[in-house]
């Protein structure tokens, strides 16, 4: 057994839909955000350190050199020969179009990327960047935008100083529903004072909306962050392997089965990671999450409110 025979992963996705496997190629495009520039704030997020979203190769100048080093890597990892290039650092749509257009155009010049995922905020998508990307979706690329959003609780977004609140999020859902611009949503599981409940209310929230991909990820603690200040002083306390599978697996319950996971779980490089510890234990995680479900019988979708219709993958299971 794997995941995927539990949830509707974007691996799965991808095989199925293009007939081969296709991985993401992260790009740091060198830009910033209106948390850090002064726009909107300074110092960025507690919990933000972007060295913890280091490709997977070792970061080179320009964007054709972090290509050809991250398809090296992958390739003797995976075997796999085309890639969506990932925009994934820092706020990858706060641009003057133009120059953005040139960011995306130089990763799609190179015949094995067929397409883009944007890593971005809610409050920095303007309907000409989405335009931008929906041409790019009409000549046929694969075209995912990615929207931080981590929580539906405003309070919760102020303690960890993102600079923004759920109406941002949901202007931006219907500005991409509009477009039928396909959108994965970023949720992270542990913010500070938050309890299942406010988790799963967030998980409604955003599927009411409507979203064609999910992203769930433990708050962990990097260092150069507020976070970890808080965390020495023992103002917080990050969650429990055994709880992050527990959450994660409730919510993966109650998704239901048209969702894509892009990700189910993240991590950081143990040179910068201070807790919790397992978080640079990424396979552990997501066994543990399959071993979850496999336990109790279960898959995404169950606890939907309404019958799920279940992939044929995850019809073995039951």
């Amino acid at each position: 057994m794997a995941l995927s025979d539990y949830v509707n992963t974007f691996g799965q996705h991808l095989l199925q839909k293009h007939g081969e496997r296709i991985h993401k190629i992260a790009i740091d495009a060198g830009f910033t955000c209106p948390n850090r520039d002064g726009s909107k704030g300074i110092g960025g997020c507690t919990f933000c350190n972007n060295s913890s979203f280091t490709p997977n190769a070792v970061r080179q100048p320009d964007i054709p050199s972090q290509l050809d080093a991250g398809r090296k890597v992958i390739r003797k990892r995976t075997g796999a020969q085309r890639y969506l290039a990932y925009f994934q650092a820092y706020t990858n749509t706060y641009g003057n179009v133009r120059e953005l257009a040139t960011q995306y155009e130089t990763a799609l010049a190179s015949d094995d990327i067929i397409g883009l995922s944007i890593g971005t905020r809610p409050d920095c998508v303007p309907d000409p960047v989405l335009d931008l990307l929906c041409h790019y979706r009409d000549q046929g690329h694969e075209v995912w935008l990615e929207l931080g959003l981590q929580s539906a609780n405003d309070h919760s977004l102020r303690l960890v100083n993102r600079g923004h609140g759920f109406a941002e999020y949901e202007k931006a859902i219907t500005a991409c529903k509009k477009r039928d611009l396909t959108v994965c949503t970023h949720l992270i599981l542990g913010l500070p004072g938050e309890k299942y409940s406010d988790m799963s209310k967030t998980l409604s929230r955003v599927l009411q909306l409507g979203v064609a991909g999910l992203k769930l990820h433990p708050l962990h603690i990097v260092k150069g962050t507020q976070l970890a200040r808080q965390w020495k002083q023992g103002l917080y306390r990050p969650l429990e392997m055994d709880e992050y599978i527990h959450l994660a697996a409730n919510l993966i319950e109650r998704t239901p089965d048209d969702i894509i996971y892009h990700r189910v779980t993240g991590t950081a490089s143990k040179d910068i990671l201070l807790a919790p510890d397992w978080c640079s234990k990424k396979w552990a995680v997501i066994n543990g999450i399959e071993n979850e479900l496999k336990q109790r019988n279960s898959y995404q979708g169950r606890l939907c409110s309404s019958t799920p219709s279940l992939s044929p993958t995850m019809k073995q299971v039951i």
